[in-house]
């Protein structure tokens, strides 16, 4: 149920994809984040894709995006994602909205999605989302995250950096230098989500609003993932 969420939400959004600033529904708002718990799960269960136990359990954050063409043939690069940041007890905090453009790693062939998970690995790279856009690869160093089958051939220099990143696009190897392309604050669909003034500092590091029953599943699940 879920993966089809997924694929009507790529067939449905690049229509209202040419601005970050245009609204969304509600009923839009948790679809993103249902479907970026999809995502989050089908890597996790493909050991093609899945994130060493071990990358997890350093994660201070999790971003999961979910990018797509804009247009027909070559057109805009334009999506949205979650982060989830983990609090100094242990927990993790609301899955809070974000958006995505402009990414790099490339479209395969006959596919209209990029699906990425980035496992970031100190806080400081997580309060960039505090700015306007944070640009993946040039504001902070970023590199293809191992895979649970790489997990023997993993070493320091690699895991040591601010951002691991995940993809399904064929071609990376572990330790490859990334960039990305950038992502932005989308606080106007979080006071649409949790009807509520709060942006993404608060919604990342306070308890100022309770999670919504909508939400709860993705939280449960990267808190069992990152034991």
């Amino acid at each position: 149920m879920k993966k089809l969420l997924t694929l009507l939400l790529i067939a449905l959004v690049p229509a209202a994809a040419t601005s970050h600033a245009a609204s969304v529904s509600r009923e839009e708002a948790i679809t993103r984040v249902e479907s970026c718990e999809a995502i989050l799960r089908e890597f996790m269960a493909n050991p093609e894709h899945a994130i060493p136990r071990g990358i997890l359990q350093q994660a201070r954050a999790l971003i999961i995006v979910n990018q797509f063409k804009a247009g027909f043939f070559f057109g805009v690069k334009d999506g949205y994602g979650v982060v989830l940041a983990k609090k100094p007890d242990g927990s993790w905090s609301l899955p809070v909205l974000i958006s995505a453009g402009e990414a790099s790693l490339g479209f395969q062939i006959g596919a209209n999605a990029v699906e990425t998970v980035m496992v970031i690995t100190d806080d400081e790279t997580t309060r960039l989302l505090f700015n306007a856009r944070f640009n993946v690869g040039v504001d902070a160093r970023a590199v293809a995250g191992p895979k649970a089958a790489e997990t023997e051939r993993t070493n320091r220099p690699i895991v040591d950096a601010p951002v691991l990143l995940y993809s399904k696009s064929k071609g990376l190897y572990a330790g490859a230098t990334v960039k990305f392309g950038h992502l932005s604050r989308n606080d106007r669909a979080n006071f649409i989500l949790y009807s509520t003034q709060y942006t993404l500092p608060e919604l990342l590091y306070s308890d100022w609003v309770q999670p919504i029953p909508e939400v709860q599943p993705l939280m449960q699940f990267v808190q069992q993932i990152t034991r």
